[in-house]
């Protein structure tokens, strides 16, 4: 000490706030930088899988047009592909001979062209199952950028007060330190250091000093993330780095279709629709923020996107848009299976109140729920219960699974209208829409919009497809998957196909004789020992195969019975089955854990329960334990895991018996998928159910009768 300050701690301040000054200083030429290493790492993705189609066309592409290149040449000298051109410079292909400077550059301009071309229609798609070193790369700078974009602003409103005085205070400080000059310093000049000092100690006591160590902390992490980092914050957060992806690089996942289909005119007004998204604790895709914008414009609404695209999260935008408008209560109807996830949905990605119309205490919550405002969720089966003021208007009534009061006599759609009276805006969600005939959609759009019901109603045959699409479009809108979510991972589907053994076979063919059904779908399962179901040491096969690729599986099947023995098969990396008898807030506990346990946990899972409305990203292997009778079954169970969020290739495997009753089915269900693809393809309404009818069943079950008894 020196009478005056501490010239040790000083000198520490000194070079501590240097350097955090510095960092701070150049974060924004940071954040730029790592914005423009996006659109880089991107270009060089796209250039990598370009190349690989470019290594599928032949050399001999680069005459066409009769250009008279020596391709016969090119080809003796190692160039076979495009791609072995666009990979190697002018002076390569000059030095072949025949070809010199000026028809090797030539032929670069030709294939450059091509390239040019192919990469247009591109498309990225990342996947923690292909960690290239151009992905990574990518993924890298998102992650650089996501990051530095939080702490930029927190850095410039800092900087904004503190830069001047601080920069003034350290060079004070450095003028005097040191032993000569100190000793050599004016009185001046010590007192400047002396008053820099105790400025500076003061900013470390009020804990300002702290506050810019942190963000010079972050900063630096920021600046030293690694390949590791970046995948990790993909398998946790894709939807934010892919929204920050489609921000910089605008079409490169190949989806960027501004209207997403609707006409010009009324995107044109959808596009001018603004709103406030504060209190929102997510991000929106960009599809989905056009999807709110059409809600919330339109007002009376059915939202058929596909299962995986989000509605629910476009439902809960919507509401939280018009809270901050100054709307209050908001109701949800919905199946009792997915009311607990409604809740949980609500909580999690907004500041909305959920309250769970639902139980023993659903009258208590009705009653908060009027006092506090909120978003109510209940279920079809309570509507009839469900008491409000006479005077009591709902600014957004949201009706999910909207197939349910399809039929206009039932007593629980008759209570949806009631309410429908009542409300001031309506969406109607279904992710399966085109499963139902277009004369059951044409009862949802009345309930909408009666005028463009009316208009409909004898437009409903598949000649008029195209029209139909047209008269709905301002109340019906749907996004296909495929369409939006270019980015997601591949779905591989295999079929597994597994040998029966005398066994097995016996009690088959014993089962199709008596001609029992659900036994005789069962096949392969109704064995009394699992060493003796092929089936049973296949699906264990490829649980164990999972666990080392560090996968999770989900299995479904129809028949309680089988479930029951998937978890007497697999026993503690099994978790307890989902079924029609485990109340909604039990499935989601045990999606809960599923969700943390380790790689090889399993979840079995009654198709027609958990195939629906629960979300399960945490799982990239599905396995079915037999087929089932109609395509859209399996389609939503397949969907709990492919969806929006997914970031590894999921597998699905169909476990099917050869020479079965399986075969049979699978025949029949293609041949009814071939027809369903190619109206939904022409259309937003299908032609009718595709299920397997008994009568089809029996002709089946008769069938492989005929065939059992002419071999014995």
């Amino acid at each position: 000490m020196d009478g005056t300050f501490d010239k040790k701690d000083a000198k520490k301040i000194l070079k501590e706030q240097q350097s955090v000054l510095a960092r701070m200083s150049v974060a924004e030429l940071n954040y730029t930088e790592y914005r423009m290493q996006v659109k880089t790492r991107a270009e060089e993705l796209v250039k990598k899988e370009a190349l690989k189609l470019l290594g599928t066309i032949s050399i001999e592409e680069i005459n066409k047009g009769k250009r008279g290149f020596r391709v016969k040449t090119l080809r003796e000298n190692g160039f076979e592909t495009l791609a072995d051109i666009a990979d190697a410079d002018s002076g390569r292909i000059a030095a072949v001979h025949g070809v010199g400077d000026e028809t090797a550059k030539q032929i670069r301009e030709v294939v450059d062209e091509i390239v040019g071309g192919v990469s247009t229609g591109v498309k990225i798609r990342l996947s923690a199952d292909d960690r290239s070193q151009e992905a990574t790369q990518l993924l890298v700078a998102l992650y650089r950028c996501r990051k530095m974009k939080a702490l930029v602003e927190d850095t410039r409103n800092f900087l904004l007060v503190y830069h001047d005085t601080l920069e003034v205070a350290l060079q004070d400080l450095h003028g005097a330190l040191g032993p000569f000059r100190w000793m050599f310093a004016s009185k001046a000049k010590k007192q400047k250091a002396q008053g820099a000092y105790f400025y500076l100690d003061g900013l470390r006591k009020d804990g300002t000093l702290q506050q810019a160590n942190i963000l010079a902390g972050q900063l630096e992490e920021v600046e030293k993330a690694t390949g590791e980092t970046a995948w990790q914050e993909f398998q946790e957060n894709s939807i934010g780095l892919i929204h920050e992806l489609e921000d910089l690089c605008p079409g490169i996942l190949g989806n960027d279709d501004g209207v997403y289909g609707l006409p010009e005119e009324l995107a044109k007004e959808i596009r001018e629709e603004s709103y406030s998204t504060e209190g929102l604790n997510c991000e929106l895709r960009r599809y989905q923020e056009w999807g709110v914008k059409y809600i919330l414009h339109q007002e009376r609404v059915l939202l058929g996107d596909e299962m995986g695209l989000g509605k629910t999260v476009q439902a809960i935008a919507a509401m939280v848009a018009l809270r901050n408008r100054g709307c209050e209560h908001f109701l949800v109807v919905c199946p009792a299976s997915i009311v607990t996830n409604w809740c949980r949905e609500i909580r999690k990605m907004s500041n909305l109140q959920a309250f769970k119309i639902h139980g023993s205490e659903r009258n208590n919550a009705l009653a908060e729920w009027m006092l506090a405002g909120g978003v109510a969720v209940t279920t079809y089966e309570l509507l009839g219960t469900f008491v409000l003021p006479l005077e009591f208007r709902l600014p957004l009534l949201i009706v999910d699974e909207a197939h349910y009061i399809k039929n206009p006599e039932a007593r629980r759609s008759q209570k949806v209208r009631e309410l429908c009276e009542r409300a001031d805006r309506l969406l109607f969600m279904t992710g399966t829409a085109l499963e139902n005939n277009a004369d059951e959609m044409v009862e949802l759009i009345k309930v909408l919009r009666p005028d463009i019901g009316e208009e409909i109603q004898g437009m409903t045959y598949m000649p008029a497809a195209p029209l139909f699409r047209q008269a709905v479009i301002p109340v019906y809108y749907r996004r296909k998957r495929d369409a939006v979510l270019t980015e997601l991972p591949d779905l591989i589907e295999k079929e597994e196909w597994c040998t029966m053994e005398a066994v097995e076979t016996a009690v088959y063919e014993q089962a199709v004789l008596d001609h029992n059904v659900a036994l005789s779908r069962r096949v392969s399962w109704n064995v009394e020992n699992l060493s003796d179901s092929s089936k049973a040491m296949h699906l264990k096969a490829l649980v164990e195969q999972a666990k080392e690729e560090g996968r999770k599986v989900l299995v479904f099947s129809f028949y309680l019975d089988t479930l029951r023995k998937v978890t007497e098969l697999l026993g503690e990396c099994c978790m307890p089955p989902i079924d029609g008898l485990v109340p909604p807030q039990a499935r989601q506990d045990i999606i809960d854990v599923f969700e943390k346990g380790p790689a090889g946990t399993v979840l079995p899972a009654q198709i027609q329960t958990g195939g629906t409305g629960l979300n399960i990203q945490a799982a990239s292997v599905v396995i079915l334990c037999e087929p089932q009778l109609k395509p859209s079954v399996e389609n939503q169970a397949i969907a709990r895991a492919y969806r929006m969020g997914q970031t590894r290739n999921v597998l699905v495997f169909r476990l099917l018996a050869d020479e079965t009753i399986d075969e049979r089915i699978l025949e029949r269900l293609k041949e009814k998928q071939a027809v369903f693809d190619a109206f939904a393809d022409q259309s937003d309404a299908a032609a009718g159910s595709l299920e397997l009818d008994e009568k089809t069943l029996g002709m089946i079950i008769q069938e492989e009768a005929e065939r059992i008894q002419a071999g014995k």
